[in-house]
């Protein structure tokens, strides 16, 4: 069975299932502010990752039911105790993974919404009575978009809304000064199980460099960013030891919500393919993304595709000898070569021209 966007009655409750990853679950927010704006009588349940939670669990009008991964089994029993005597009109599976399915699972519900079946990997399809039309060659968001569009909802609510406590915005003010431009460096790619072979960082001599720019062309403040592990510390320290100007350092030394907090008050982040560059873009703050092992069609941040370095194409030739229209869609390139395609000089020429057009 497949819904078309044909009109039925307004569900009183929906539940959501998208466990993961931040950048993913950011893709999917502002398709559930779109359904609020078009359902503004109905309640929104979210079904989402431990880690997940806490940058979005404090938004009011949406209720979370965390599940920690980490946990295991013992996660899910706990979400199954949550919705044993709960009823929802309609399921949102936004999430292929069997994880996910197994989540759904615990979730009462006639009607089943999850992805065509060409795009629900993990057997999804087997725990989904409807699927959005199928569509290829998407946006991660677009593709989240395709389940507002199946019931019937064409126009989009651009909005995140991400609420930030006061206490991170007075950390983001002390720590980022009014009077010169931000640049915010977040350097690693998350090296989570199953993405170990992404290569996705580019080299830390030439982050070191792009500092440099930022720092003498524009008097810049430099910032880097991101998580506590060994990898992010190594970068970290392997960039601040190349550069005459070193940023302030971070890493490991912020939590989501003042990260998102640093971020807003940002004027540019410079990032390869990873969540922060979807959390600047909910908070408005334009990004230079750097691409080359993954197609950035696919996976950019949304609002800033003009200020892309995009070397995918000539990435996934060199690999494959394939041209981004003969190749499968989302196919990445798992070799360590394919970042060192992006150059200093056109980092600096987007930052430049970023910055430029802010003044």
């Amino acid at each position: 069975m497949t819904g078309h966007g044909f009109p039925r009655e307004t569900p009183d409750t929906v539940c959501i299932v998208r466990l993961s990853a931040i950048g993913d679950c950011c893709h999917a927010l502002p398709v559930i502010r779109t359904l609020q704006d078009a359902w503004p009588g109905t309640n929104f349940t979210w079904i989402i990752g431990g880690t997940e939670s806490k940058l979005f669990g404090g938004i009011p009008d949406i209720e979370f039911l965390p599940l920690d991964k980490s946990s295991g089994f013992n996660g899910l029993r706990e979400l199954r105790k949550q919705l044993r005597n709960r009823r929802f009109d309609l399921l949102l599976h936004m999430h292929p993974s069997m994880r996910a399915n197994l989540a759904s699972l615990f979730v009462r519900v006639d009607r089943r919404l999850g992805f065509d079946r060409k795009r629900a990997r993990d057997l999804q399809w087997l725990f989904c009575n409807e699927q959005i039309p199928g569509r290829s060659r998407q946006h991660v968001m677009d593709s989240f978009f395709g389940f507002a569009e199946s019931l019937g909802i064409t126009s989009r609510s651009m909005r995140w809304d991400i609420p930030i406590p006061e206490p991170d915005i007075e950390f983001s003010d002390h720590t980022i000064p009014d009077d010169v431009p931000a640049v915010i460096v977040s350097p690693c790619s998350s090296m989570m199980r199953g993405r170990q072979k992404n290569y996705r960082n580019w080299l830390p001599d030439r982050y070191a460099e792009v500092i440099d720019h930022a720092n003498e062309r524009w008097q810049a403040s430099t910032f880097l960013t991101g998580g506590s592990s060994m990898q992010e510390e190594a970068v970290a320290n392997a960039i601040i030891a190349k550069c005459k100007n070193p940023p302030v350092n971070l890493m490991g030394k912020t939590t989501l919500l003042q990260l998102l907090a640093i971020l807003k008050k940002a004027s540019v982040l410079v990032c390869p393919d990873s969540g922060p560059g979807h959390m600047a873009t909910a908070v408005g703050t334009p990004v230079v993304g750097l691409f080359a092992s993954t197609n950035p069609a696919r996976a950019a941040p949304y609002l800033s595709t003009e200020w892309l370095v995009n070397e995918y194409p000539t990435a996934l030739f060199d690999a494959h000898g394939l041209s981004v229209e003969q190749a499968k869609w989302g196919k990445r390139i798992h070799s360590p070569e394919a970042m060192q395609l992006v150059q200093v000089a056109d980092v600096c020429h987007q930052l430049d021209a970023l910055l430029d057009k802010s003044q």
